[in-house]
């Protein structure tokens, strides 16, 4: 069992470390807030912006190109020019695109914005958990830490959609971008007075081929997905995206492995445990972003639900996943990884399978209310003891890449979820009765997909030493 730190620190100190959590927690709530609220306000953007039907999906898929794209040279540059300057820079970039992209006054000058949302994001995201990772390097403080963290990442994704629909319907889409500004100004005012800067000396930036092959090779799959959601899984864009993906990501692989200064360090993904939370939070994020997409189809065209209402029936989800993440964060030290981990991913797959039951003329509270909850209370936890897990033993030298592959993993995974699980729709046919026929097919593959992962977390947690638990990161301050 792991025991508390042995040396408490300071009153003072343990304010100005919490306060520290609590911006870097700040950050992302923003930027996850802004994704969700996005999705919701895009329709009331193509009617005020004049842009076409075919245009329109451009405001989702710009920003999660360069986020995606742009996450491993993000997390290198967090290492090597200081992880607090690159959170701080990236915060004021996010809320300057932010308040441009609020200011549009045509359709490209919005997908530019959000394209700069996305790059900026690519930035701040892996240098803020970076910093989570080396400021909390006791276990048992960094499983609490990563819990209020995974709190914070997974309700934020459902209360945007709440905040989406309340912006949209009282105020303007346009408040639902310069929503952003004050609270990540916020963030980098207090960021340099209550967090201590860090990097890694002995590391430099990767040459050119690697950058590029990085982002090509990462950019690909994340258009491949959306190619595949808009034209169909056989269109030429699909198939050219998802046929240079693996060349492109074998290249990268290939400079690794022979460079002195790589972009992605092999012994960082190679960890048997790293592997576990890395796959435990992608399969997370492939299930959760694609149930919300289908779920706020069903509610507002199955139920005949509004913007607003629909993003007031993901409250229980928000609160749940919230809770349960805390509790999650509190017991990893005590139980290890595989438990919260595999018995999460169980649950949410229990969760998901009470989804597959929604009909037309179906009830919120008897249909939706219940999967909601129980898929909160699996994921809360993984997640949790998924983020703890996918970064631990990491070492202070490498913390921004590896925060930079965990929200890769994430992000791709989310658009192959959302992609794979609105075709299944979509080849369900047209009309109501078809719709709900490929809703309740859908929730029955995820459910599918989340058990069979929860048996290859726990098989690949199990060979890894100590089953996976949390220790000190050999070159982390402190030890």
């Amino acid at each position: 069992m792991l025991t508390p730190p042995t040396t408490p620190y300071p009153a003072a100190v343990r304010c100005r470390r919490k306060l520290g959590a609590a911006v870097i927690c700040l950050a992302q709530l923003t930027v996850v807030l802004v994704a969700s609220i996005t999705n919701i306000a895009l329709p009331s953007v193509q009617h005020a912006l004049h842009i076409s039907e075919s245009a329109r999906s451009w405001g989702v898929t710009g920003y999660m190109l360069a986020f995606g794209a742009l996450l491993l040279p993000g997390g290198r540059i967090a290492d090597c020019t200081g992880r607090r300057r690159a959170l701080v820079l990236g915060l004021c970039g996010f809320a300057g695109s932010s308040a441009l992209g609020g200011l549009a006054v045509n359709g490209p000058m919005f997908f530019a914005m959000r394209a700069g949302q996305g790059a900026f994001a690519a930035l701040l995201v892996p240098a803020a958990l970076s910093l989570l990772t080396v400021t909390f390097t006791d276990p048992a403080e960094r499983a609490a830490v990563f819990g209020v963290y995974g709190a914070v990442t997974g309700a934020g994704s459902a209360t945007g959609l709440l905040a989406g629909g309340i912006l949209t319907q009282f105020a303007s889409w346009r408040w639902c971008m310069f929503i952003a500004v004050p609270f990540t100004l916020l963030a980098a005012v207090m960021a340099p007075r209550v967090l201590d800067e860090s990097r890694a000396d002995d590391v430099r930036l990767p040459g050119l081929p690697s950058t590029l092959t990085a982002v090509l090779g990462l950019g690909a799959p994340v258009y491949g997905f959306t190619a595949a959601e808009q034209h169909g899984w056989g269109s030429p864009e699909a198939l050219g995206a998802f046929i240079a993906a693996p060349a492109l990501l074998a290249v990268f692989l290939l400079l690794q492995r022979r460079g002195e200064h790589p972009l992605l360090p092999l012994h960082v993904v190679a960890h048997r445990g790293r592997a576990a939370g890395l796959l435990a939070v992608g399969l997370g994020g492939l299930a959760v972003t694609g149930i919300f997409l289908l779920l706020s189809y069903y509610l507002q065209r199955g139920l005949g639900l509004s913007a607003l209402a629909s993003g007031l029936a993901f409250l229980p989800f928000s609160a749940g996943m919230a809770a349960a993440a805390s509790l999650g964060g509190r017991l990893l030290p005590r139980t290890g990884p595989l438990p919260l981990m595999a018995g999460g991913l169980l649950t949410a797959a229990a969760g998901v399978l009470l989804l597959s039951r929604v009909s037309g003329g179906g009830d919120y509270g008897a249909h939706v209310l219940p999967g909601l909850l129980v898929l909160s209370a699996g994921v809360g936890p993984m997640f949790a003891a998924g983020s703890a897990t996918a970064l631990d033993q990491v070492g202070d030298r490498d913390a921004g890449v590896a925060g930079a592959v965990f929200n890769a993993v994430i992000e791709i995974a989310g658009a192959l979820g959302s992609a794979v699980l609105a075709t299944v729709v979509t080849a369900a046919g047209n009309g109501p009765a078809a719709a709900l026929r490929g809703y309740r097919t859908a929730f029955g593959c995820s459910a599918v997909a989340l058990a069979v992962g929860a048996v290859v977390v726990a098989l690949v947690l199990r060979g890894a030493p100590g089953g996976g638990r949390l220790r000190r990161a050999p070159d982390s301050p402190g030890n």
